[in-house]
C-alpha cells in the first residue's frame, strides 16, 4: 500500500513538475510580450499618427481652404470625417499664429493650440512625441501644411490619447493572458500524458526499482556460466558478462565496444535480416572454435540488437560425454534391475512349484556366469569404469536378446594414469550399443556381437564386431556427422559424433571394415600416452 501510495505521489510530482515549468515559461512569455506589446504599441501610434498628419496635410481641401475667410467651416467636416476613418483621438488644424481651425470639441476652435508648434514652423520638420494636451496625455505627430508654392501655411496636429492607447495595449494584454492561460492549460494535460507515457515506458517501475532491476539483471548475467552479449544494430557492444570477458578477451577483438570479426559480424546481420534468432552456430574465432546462439531483442516490433549466447565447442562436448555416461550408467542399472528381476521370477516359480534342485541350478549358473564375468573382467581390465561399461553392456545385451561376446583372450592391464578412461568408456558405450541395435535390427533373436581388446604394443587395440547390415563404403565418414542417423526419432545422430570428438582427445582414430559375421567390423587405435 506503500509503494502505490509513493508511487502516486512520485506521478503527481511528476505532473506538477512540468505543469509549474509551463506555468513559469507562460508567465515569463506574458510579462516579456506584454512590455514588447507597450513599445511596440507606442511606436507604432506614433507612426500611425504621423501617417494621418502627413495625409491631412497634404489634402488640397484643406489646403485651398485657408485662403477662405473663415477655413474652419470647410476644413472641420473634413478633418473630423478623417479622424473617424483612422480611428485617431483628434485631428487639429491649425494656421502659422496657432489658432484651430479644427478640432474634435468644436468649442475649441478658434482658440490658441495647446502645444507650441515652433519645431513645425522654424525648423520646418515633423515631430512625433508624448505630450500633454487639453484631452490629456497622448501621442502626438506633428507636420507643416504646405501650399502650392511652397509655403508653409499651417499645421496638422494628429493624436492619440493615452487613455485611448491604454485601451487597446490591454485588449491586447487580454489576449495574450488569454492565449497563456489556454497554453498553461494545454501544457497541464500533455504534462499529464507525458507522465503517463513515461511512467509506461518504465513498465511502472520506480527509480529505486529501476536501479535494483538493472543491479538485479547484471547479477544474473555474471552468475551465467555461458557467456552472454549484447550488442545493437551498429554491432556495439551494449554489454557483456564476465565469462564472456573471459572467453573472448583474447579472441575477440574490440575498437571502441565495436565487433570487428567480420565473420561475426556478418552471422548478426544475417540474423537481424531474416528476423529470427539461430542455434548452435559455429564460429572460428582467433584459435577458438565456438559455438553461438543467437537471440533477437525486439522494441514495438523492431529488432533493437541481437544477445549472443557463447560456448566454446569444448564444453559442449563435455555436456555430451556426461550425458552420454549418465545415459550409459542409467541403461546398465535398469538392464541390470530388469535381468534380475527376470531372474528372481524364474526362481520364485520353481520353489512355488517345488522344484527346488532346478532352482538350484538356476542359482548355481546365474552366480557362476556372472562370478566367471566379474572376475575375468577385474583380471583383464584395469580400470574400474571400463570394468562398469562392460558389465553394464553385457547386462543391456541381455535384456535385447543379443548375445554379446568379449572374447576371454582380451586384456587391458597397461593404460597410463594420465590417460582419461571417462572418454574411453563414452567410446566403447556407444559404439557397443550401435552394433547391438544394428544386428538386433537384422537378425532379432540371433543378434551376435563380439568385443575384444588388447594392450600389446604401444597402443590399446579395440574390435566391435556385429552380424547387422554393415555400413557402405560411401557413409564410413558421413556417419561420424552430428545428426547422421538411420533411426527415427529424437535425440538421434549424436552417438558416434561424440566418438569423434573423443578419439580426437584421445588422439586416437578408428577404421571401419567387413567383420567375418557378416556384419561391420569398428577398430579403435588408442595411443597409451
Amino acid at each position: 500500500m506503500k509503494l502505490q501510495n509513493f508511487k502516486l505521489k512520485l506521478f503527481t510530482q511528476m505532473v506538477l513538475l512540468i505543469s509549474l515549468v509551463i506555468c513559469a515559461t507562460s508567465i515569463l512569455a506574458a510579462i516579456f510580450f506584454t512590455r514588447i506589446m507597450d513599445d511596440l504599441s507606442t511606436q507604432y501610434l506614433g507612426h500611425e499618427a504621423m501617417s494621418v498628419a502627413k495625409l491631412v496635410a497634404q489634402d488640397d481641401r484643406i489646403i485651398r481652404a485657408f485662403k477662405n475667410d473663415d477655413p474652419s467651416k470647410e476644413i472641420q467636416p473634413i478633418a473630423e470625417k478623417m479622424r473617424k476613418l483612422t480611428g485617431a483621438s483628434y485631428i487639429v488644424i491649425g494656421n502659422k499664429q496657432g489658432i484651430r481651425y479644427s478640432h474634435p470639441n468644436p468649442k475649441y476652435i478658434g482658440k490658441s493650440m495647446g502645444t507650441s508648434n515652433e519645431p513645425v514652423f522654424k525648423q520646418h520638420i515633423s515631430v512625433v512625441y508624448v505630450g500633454e494636451g487639453i484631452s490629456g496625455p497622448a501621442i502626438k505627430a506633428k507636420t507643416p501644411i504646405i501650399d502650392e508654392k511652397g509655403n508653409i501655411i499651417g499645421v496638422s496636429s494628429v493624436g492619440f490619447l493615452m487613455v485611448d492607447v491604454k485601451k487597446r495595449i490591454l485588449t491586447y494584454k487580454e489576449e495574450i493572458i488569454g492565449l497563456a492561460l489556454l497554453l498553461l492549460l494545454i501544457g497541464v494535460a500533455a504534462s499529464f500524458f507525458i507522465a503517463r507515457k513515461i511512467k509506461r515506458k518504465m513498465f511502472g517501475l520506480e527509480p529505486e526499482e529501476i536501479s535494483y532491476v538493472f543491479k538485479e539483471k547484471e547479477a544474473i548475467l555474471e552468475s551465467i556460466r555461458d557467456g552472454i552479449i549484447a550488442v545493437d544494430k551498429d554491432f556495439r557492444v551494449l554489454s557483456m558478462n564476465k565469462r564472456a570477458r573471459e572467453l573472448l578477451t583474447l579472441n575477440l577483438q574490440l575498437n571502441d565496444s565495436k565487433i570487428q570479426n567480420i565473420r561475426l559480424r556478418e552471422m548478426v546481420q544475417e540474423v537481424i535480416d531474416s528476423k529470427n534468432g539461430r542455434a548452435n552456430q559455429k564460429i572460428l574465432i582467433g584459435n577458438q572454435l565456438y559455438v553461438i546462439d543467437f537471440s533477437l531483442v525486439t522494441q514495438k516490433d523492431h529488432i533493437a540488437g541481437v544477445v549472443l549466447t557463447i560456448r566454446t565447442e569444448f564444453e559442449i562436448e563435455q555436456l555430451f560425454d556426461e550425458v552420454s555416461e549418465i545415459k550409459t550408467y542409467s541403461e546398465n542399472m535398469r538392464a541390470l534391475n530388469h535381468e534380475f528381476l527376470n531372474k528372481l521370477n524364474t526362481i520364485y516359480g520353481l520353489l512355488s512349484i517345488e522344484e527346488y534342485d532346478k532352482a538350484r541350478e538356476v542359482i548355481s549358473g546365474e552366480v557362476e556366469e556372472r562370478q566367471s564375468t566379474i572376475v575375468f573382467l577385474m583380471t583383464a581390465v584395469k580400470d574400474p569404469f571400463l570394468v562398469a561399461c562392460l558389465l553394464g553392456k553385457i547386462n543391456r545385451s541381455k535384456e535385447l536378446k543379443v548375445e554379446l561376446k568379449i572374447d576371454q583372450e582380451s586384456n587391458l592391464t597397461d593404460i597410463h594414469d594420465s590417460m582419461d578412461t571417462k572418454l574411453l568408456v563414452s567410446i566403447l558405450g556407444n559404439i557397443i550399443d550401435n552394433a547391438m541395435e544394428a544386428a538386433k535390427e537384422k537378425n532379432g533373436a540371433e543378434a551376435f556381437v563380439t568385443v575384444s581388446f588388447t594392450d600389446i604394443g604401444r597402443d590399446l587395440v579395440f574390435d566391435i564386431q556385429d552380424n547387422g547390415p554393415g555400413v557402405p563404403d560411401d557413409k564410413q565418414n558421413s556417419i561420424f556427422s552430428e545428426g547422421f542417423t538411420t533411426k527415427t526419432g529424437k535425440n538421434r545422430g549424436l552417438g558416434l559424433s561424440i566418438v569423434k570428438n573423443s578419439l580426437a582427445q584421445l588422439h586416437g582414430q578408428v577404421f571401419i571394415t567387413n567383420s567375418f559375421l557378416g556384419g561391420s567390423k569398428f577398430t579403435l587405435v588408442i595411443p597409451k600416452k
